[in-house]
């Protein structure tokens, strides 16, 4: 029974490692493909997904990712959308009262600790949602960055270019066209969540209102 509670993050976690792995065996056989094309030597398994091509590719769409969860949920502190059961009712914006939030004096017996004890550790635990999103994309893109840069850099010495520092790539065009095509459609995926689930529904899902809620429902779970 415990590991049934756990489902939802058992299922997520482990297609995750799959995709990922099957991501490092299909980039491997492209990879090897281009050494052959340029006449270079073909690698392993365990040399290319500890090589700046694989960690580049898998950084460019963590950091996109953390991106769009930092985002939505700092924006669904203040903003709403009505209709949406990903926003919260017009009206509630901001970050809610001690007693709303539960905590402080308005915490209960089963409250975690840091929400009872006030001061720094609550203020911390308060935001450590939104500070751990950002932080993992923070050095995602970090490495997406440093990452990228060894890859640029082995691209431009094959065709006779002199080797670009951190920070040119940082301003060069690659990087940020190799950036931005994955923002965009995270920014894309999250306001289409947002906006259908006014008037789609999905029987059973809490990320859907009830079938028979009237659309301008807001914040309601299914």
């Amino acid at each position: 029974m415990r590991l049934k509670q756990h489902t939802l993050s058992i299922f997520f976690g482990a297609i995750f490692v799959l995709a990922l792995i099957g991501q490092s065996f299909a980039g491997l056989s492209v990879f090897n493909d281009e050494q052959v094309a340029h006449g270079a030597s073909t690698i392993g398994w365990l040399d290319f997904v500890t090589s700046s091509d694989f960690v580049v590719d898998v950084a460019e769409n963590w950091q996109s990712e953390y991106l769009q969860f930092f985002l939505f949920i700092l924006a669904t502190i203040w903003l709403v959308q009505r209709g949406s059961p990903e926003s919260k009712k017009p009206g509630e914006e901001g970050v809610g009262s001690d007693a709303e939030q539960l905590v402080g004096a308005h915490a209960r017996p089963d409250s975690p600790k840091w929400a009872k004890v006030g001061g720094f550790r609550t203020w911390l635990y308060s935001n450590s949602l939104l500070l751990t999103m950002g932080a993992i994309f923070v050095l995602s893109w970090l490495v997406q960055l440093l990452a990228g840069t060894t890859v640029y850099n082995a691209d431009q010495a094959l065709h006779g270019q002199p080797p670009f520092t951190v920070a040119e790539y940082l301003v060069n065009a690659d990087f940020w066209n190799r950036t931005l095509q994955n923002w965009q459609s995270e920014f894309l995926a999250v306001g289409s969540m947002v906006a259908f689930s006014i008037v789609l529904r999905q029987r059973g899902s809490s990320e859907s209102k009830p079938v028979g809620a009237p659309h301008d429902a807001t914040a309601v779970e299914g």
